[in-house]
């Protein structure tokens, strides 16, 4: 046998021996993948079964400190405290003293269909935590985004509220999630539903519990009166108490309401008939009135509890919470006071107003003013009504979008011109007028509305909303509304709420930074656990924008041209801008409202330090408009009441220019390009404008240099002209003696218009102006000095004159001359005459012009008077005809003009004045003829 065995083992050996290399460790190769996927299979499980122990020690170590599921806290509440911004004042304590309790069966099965189909359809079928549901939300979730469907049950919901902290947190979920079955194995159905009844949270002003809803919003004694549509309605508020509010937002409760109803008919409660039905139900038509009046800090206080709901998920109200808030209460006070019209005097009780303060540099809410005469729970002005923003959003989507975007100066040229919209809709500026080519910083301070439509055309209307968005502007996303160039001057249609306008301009004073405006920063629970919930801020700008921005914002306040030179306040650095909107033609034709009615008016401004935004009107059309100038005037006149007291006693601050900012004089706009004024450039046309830095203009501007070339060449062609006019102007003056008088006339060729004359005379008694006018003109000197020289010169404005002279003869003179002297020749006669009547003329040109002419001294010509008296009295022939003639045409024309030198009466030769008589001269010598001596003789 073992010969055999032996022989076969060698057989077997030698057969394996003889097998192909690749068959022989095949065999082994299919062992060894047998045994791999072995090991992993046995991998996987060890790791499963580690896991599973792990998962269960995690699991309760996780629940290992949850709380105990406690009676009284399911039922009772704890209140919360809330602090003011010093961390120490509590303002107040809020609770549940306004909660009533209503057992489960006194509640209708109309509202508890209404909750469970909106909150937890399948609240009868779970044991405390919906698996199905938990993996439907992760699903809309993974779908939509985070936070688009929550997967919690009605059970939850109470653990969350009555015992654990909002963290969100995987242990916190674990420990929700075991107390919830806690509580199921606990409680029946019917009691956690009456618990999550009474629990919840309606309204602001503490409205805690369905029958406190029921009585607050519907006025009924019981929650038993309610009826399906009101039910719905309530059962929609939970999930945003003042987004779903039918008294203050109709039109998102209608929404809401409308909602519930069609889950309700989904889900079997009612049918699509009693839904529809009930959706035909106006949301406002059973509302109680509201006559509650609000408690100090309540407006406050309602916008904390808001925000606690919103980032907690908490219960303020039954929590036992410690809240600490931005509210200044000195601020706040005063807030309250102008609301109250113990500031400013309000037009009347239907007047609204709402205002919010920010501080800039943290975005805390200072103080809020939520309207006057208001009710709790009420309509909030500052921060539920949403009105047009008119042209204070000319800084958040036009200008501020294109320094961002453009890197636009403060004085980019704008053309403001007639223009329309892309779609060709005309756009007209509020004056109806154009201003032409005009800096970006004075369409903003005059509000023009088309250079703000081509800033935000230029930079495009993505970018622009892209800014806003940035300064927490969602614009069409919360109404739906199509986002279009009528945004560009405010043309929303329902708009902006001063609490989002405090917090968009404030980024502005706060060199672009953007914290979102909030006014909680941390909260306490009673285990110890401490929440931050003061926003992260966030750049929405660069901070060349900021600052360029804010100085054009200036402008609106300090310029002249400024739409808010009201708000000036001395010792304050302001920026702000104005806006306005107007009612549909619809409004104005239903409510008789004349055109010139406002609907909203706005000013937001700030300072270094805060921010207030200011919105006022009417709540309805119906109500009244805006008009006198005390209501067009009221936003601007509460804001500088309130910037004015919250800066007292602290430091105001500035504005400060960054690095990225340089400052540049140019010229005033005139076209499409700045450029740098030259030497030339008058200085009305000079102004400073700021650049982001490298974009200042380099190219002096030549406008004013070729005029002032041109000028300067018409200058000189003037001068020329005027040179060679001044010189083709040729003065002439005549003097002539006769019949005891000096005649002088005076006259220029090619003389202007504006031409005027100097006459003066030089004789033995000195130098004097005999006239100074316009025109030619003459004069008769009267009884002159016998043997003496009389000159006379005549000087125009042009610098050209010409003089004459003549010599009086002497007594002996003139007497032989008037004894020899007789008439030969009528001809001769009437020669002289024609120019003696020529002359006439001419002097009649120069009327009134010599009325100014110094006159001969009377007393000094009295003696001579009566010597020539008697020569010419003894001249009775006709023989010196040329002379008397020209003596009596001058003298009589002398006499019309008012110049003429009345000689005196003949005295016989006595002195009738007090001066030495002259004596005559010797009639024994003859008298040498006159004639030469009467020739007038014409020096130029």
């Amino acid at each position: 046998m073992s010969d055999n065995y032996r022989s076969r083992e060698e057989r077997r050996r030698a057969m394996n021996d003889n097998k192909p290399e690749g068959k022989s460790q095949g065999k082994p190769k299919k062992k060894k993948k047998g045994g791999l996927f072995r090991k992993i299979v046995a991998a996987v499980l060890l790791i499963g079964i580690i896991g599973l122990i792990a998962g269960v020690g995690t699991f309760f170590a996780m629940i290992s400190d949850a709380p105990k599921v406690d009676d009284s806290v399911l039922k009772n509440s704890f209140s919360s405290k809330v602090y003011a911004n010093d961390g120490k004042t509590v303002v107040k304590e809020i609770g549940a003293q306004k909660r009533t309790y209503v057992q489960y069966d006194e509640i209708p099965q109309v509202v508890k269909n209404a909750f469970i189909a909106t909150e937890d359809v399948r609240f009868y079928k779970h044991h405390g935590v919906d698996f199905y549901r938990i993996g439907g939300a992760l699903m809309a979730n993974f779908k939509n985004g985070f936070g688009a469907e929550g997967g919690s049950t009605i059970t939850q919901q109470v653990v969350k509220n009555s015992f654990l902290s909002p963290k969100k947190t995987v242990k916190r979920k674990v420990q929700e999630m075991w107390l919830a079955y806690q509580l199921e194995r606990k409680y029946s159905k019917q009691q956690i539903l009456e618990m999550y009844l009474n629990k919840i949270y309606f309204a602001s002003g503490e409205v805690y519990g369905i029958e406190r809803a029921a009585e607050k919003f519907y006025g009924v004694k019981s929650v038993k009166d309610l009826t399906l549509d009101e039910a719905a309605m309530l059962a929609g508020l939970p999930k945003a108490p003042t987004t779903y509010n039918p008294v203050t937002n109709p039109e998102n409760a209608t929404k809401r309401r409308n909602t519930v109803l069609n889950l309700m008919a989904k889900n079997g409660f009612i049918t699509q008939a009693e839904a529809d039905k009930a959706k035909q139900v106006d949301v406002q038509a059973h509302l109680a009135k509201q006559t509650e009046s609000t408690s100090k800090y309540d407006v406050f206080i309602d916008q904390v509890i808001e925000e606690v709901k919103k980032k907690t998920d908490a219960d303020p109200f039954s929590a036992g919470l410690e809240i600490y808030t931005t509210l200044d209460t000195n601020a706040q006070d005063y807030v309250d006071d102008v609301m109250n019209n113990k500031v400013v005097n309000f037009p009347n009780d239907k007047f609204q107003a709402g205002l919010v303060v920010v501080d800039n540099e943290t975005g805390g809410i200072q103080a809020i003013g939520g309207g006057r005469n208001r009710v709790s729970g009420g309509l909030n002005f500052a921060t539920n009504m949403r009105r047009q923003p008119g042209s204070t959003i000319k800084p958040i989507l036009d200008y501020g979008p294109a320094i961002e975007n453009l890197k636009w100066s403060t004085g980019q040229p704008i053309k403001d011109e007639e223009y329309h919209y892309s779609n060709g809709t005309p756009i007209r500026n509020f004056g109806r007028n154009y201003k032409g080519w005009v800096s970006a910083r004075e369409a903003l301070g005059r509000s023009l509305n088309i250079p703000a439509l081509k800033a935000f055309q230029a930079t495009g209307a993505d970018k622009a909303k892209e800014f806003a968005t940035g300064l927490g502007l969602k614009l069409d996303e919360e109404d739906g509304e199509a986002y279009s160039e009528s945004y560009s001057i405010g043309g929303f249609r329902t708009g902006v709420t001063p609490l989002q306008m405090a917090g968009a301009y404030s980024a502005f004073a706060n060199e672009g930074m953007y914290n979102a405006p909030h006014t909680v920063t941390k909260v306490k629970f009673p285990d110890g656990t401490e929440i931050d919930l003061t926003p992260k801020p966030k750049r929405a700008m660069q901070d060349y924008t900021a600052f360029m921005m804010t100085d054009m914002m200036k402008s609106v306040v300090n310029e002249s041209y400024g739409t808010a030179r009201a708000v000036r306040t001395p010792g304050l650095e302001i920026a702000g801008k104005t806006g306005t909107s107007n009612f549909s033609a619809d409004e104005k034709k239903r409510y008789n409202i004349p055109d010139a009615g406002e609907k909203d008016v706005w000013f937001n401004g700030f300072t270094p330090n805060y921010t207030i935004s200011v919105w006022t009107g009417y709540e309805t059309a119906k109500d009244g408009y805006i008009l006198s100038p005390n209501e067009t005037g009221m936003a601007k006149n509460i804001f500088k009441h309130v910037i004015t007291h919250i800066s007292e006693g602290k430091p105001k601050g500035s504005f400060k220019q960054p690095d990225s900012v340089v400052e540049r004089s140019v010229e005033k706009p005139t076209g499409k390009d700045l450029k740098r004024p030259s030497g030339s450039t008058p200085s009305s046309l000079i102004t400073k404008e700021y650049f982001v830095r490298g974009t200042a203009p380099t190219k002096v501007s030549q406008t004013f240099v070729k005029k002032e070339k041109e000028e300067k060449k018409e200058e000189k062609k003037e001068d020329k002209k005027e040179k060679k006019d001044n010189k083709d102007v040729k003065p002439k003056i005549t003097a002539s003696y006769s019949g005891g008088a000096i005649s002088v006339n005076w006259s220029a060729s090619n003389a202007a218009s504006d031409t005027t004359f100097t006459v003066t005379m030089s004789s033995p008694n000195g130098s004097e102006q005999l006239a100074s006018g316009a025109g030619a003109g003459g004069k008769t000197i009267s009884n002159p000095a016998p043997g003496a020289t009389y000159s006379f010169t005549v000087t125009t404005n042009t610098g050209e004159s010409a003089s004459s002279s003549v010599k009086v003869p002497d007594s002996s003179d003139q007497a032989t001359e008037d004894d020899s002297t007789k008439p030969e020749d009528d001809g001769t006669t009437d020669d002289n005459q024609n120019e003696d009547n020529s002359n006439t003329d001419q002097n009649n040109g120069s009327d009134q012009g010599d009325d100014s002419s110094t006159q001969p001294d009377d007393n000094q010509n009295s003696n001579n008077g009566s010597n020539n008296s008697g020569n010419n009295s003894g001249n009775t022939d006709n023989n010196n005809n040329d002379s008397g003639n020209a003596n009596d045409g001058n003298s009589g024309n002398n006499s019309n003009n008012g110049g003429t030198t009345t000689p005196p009466a003949d005295n016989g030769g006595s002195d009738s004045g007090s001066q030495t008589p002259q004596t005559p001269a010797t009639p024994s010598t003859p008298a040498t003829p006159a004639t030469p001596q009467q020739e007038p003789t014409t020096e130029n």
